[in-house]
């Protein structure tokens, strides 16, 4: 969240006296109802990465004023949906556990009596059951790109609209039911409701060899429980994200062959940087051809990431 700087402020009015658009970023003061009194021409606000937030904007002061405000952190949902895909098949096979085994330069063909359990029993992600716990960007991506395998894709989301079940051939499902899927994509945002969300109770229902795959925010699982729930050894978990970040290099995490983890870069890539930017290019053309925005961030929208 943007801290709150008079001056800053004020020279940010002054900057967007004469502005039909704005568009801030990382760094830039608060554009607050004051800024926005100063720019009578404004009609368009633009966040770029404040991952539809609004740390960096007052939303409900921009719509009393019939300022739309749009926000395109989305740009970042295409590499982290093809990181998910890819952390589901690296669980999958338990290829964590694979790699560990080499680098150690220990014996990695194992006699076929020792080819069971996660990795060898039920590997292969084509026709299985997939969850996903959030329907946003990356999750709706990650549908198209999870198409090629023929799996079944439930989704617990009580904010999505229910007409995307048709459109994009998934099933809304409970908690518990998601939970119970092969594969278990945590794609929510941190908020005041999905901190914990994942915690021991729902850990538990976590078959034996369920891969849980986290590309969104490692507060929302549970971080002691997820560990008790990886020591028993039956499930893989695949993490970009975790809490605290980044990872402690003592954590115990790193340790279990059950585990594989990247540091928080599922969505950082050259493109996404310039997608960012690329996206609200084309609201702002949008815009002024009269058209609705793709990516508008309401007051609504706001109150529910609350």
């Amino acid at each position: 969240p943007a801290g709150r700087a008079p001056a800053a402020e004020a020279d940010l009015g002054e900057f967007a006296a004469g502005l039909d658009v704005l568009v801030v970023c990382h760094g830039s003061p608060y554009v607050s109802g004051d800024v926005l009194a100063q720019a009578p021409g404004l009609t368009l606000l633009g966040e770029l990465e404040g991952d539809r937030f609004a740390h960096r904007l007052d939303v409900a002061a921009a719509y009393a004023r019939g300022v739309r405000v749009v926000d395109t952190t989305n740009g970042s949902s295409w590499p982290t949906a093809e990181w998910a895909l890819g952390l589901a098949l690296i669980g999958r096979r338990n290829a964590g556990a694979l790699f560990r085994r080499m680098i150690a330069h220990e014996p990695t063909y194992l006699p076929a009596e020792e080819r069971s359990g996660p990795g060898y029993d039920a590997a292969e992600l084509t026709g299985k059951r997939v969850g996903m716990i959030g329907f946003g960007h990356v999750a709706r991506r990650l549908v198209e790109l999870l198409r090629p395998f023929r799996v079944e894709t439930l989704v617990f989301d009580p904010y999505a609209a229910r007409e995307l079940a048709e459109q994009y051939g998934v099933a809304f499902a409970p908690l518990a039911t998601v939970l119970e899927s092969d594969v278990v994509f945590v794609l929510v945002p941190e908020t005041s409701t999905t901190v914990g969300m994942v915690g021991e109770a729902e850990l538990t229902l976590l078959r034996p060899g369920t891969v849980l795959v986290n590309v969104s925010r490692g507060k929302v699982v549970d971080a002691a429980a997820l560990l008790d729930r990886l020591r028993q050894g039956d499930v893989v978990a695949c993490l970009d994200v975790f809490d605290p970040e980044p990872l402690p290099v003592d954590s115990p995490l790193v340790d279990l062959p059950n585990v594989f983890c990247t540091p928080h870069i599922a969505g950082v890539t050259e493109e996404s940087r310039r997608r960012f930017f690329s996206l609200m290019v084309d609201e702002c053309l949008r815009h002024f051809d009269g058209l609705e925005p793709l990516y508008e961030l309401t007051p609504q929208v706001v109150a529910r990431r609350g």
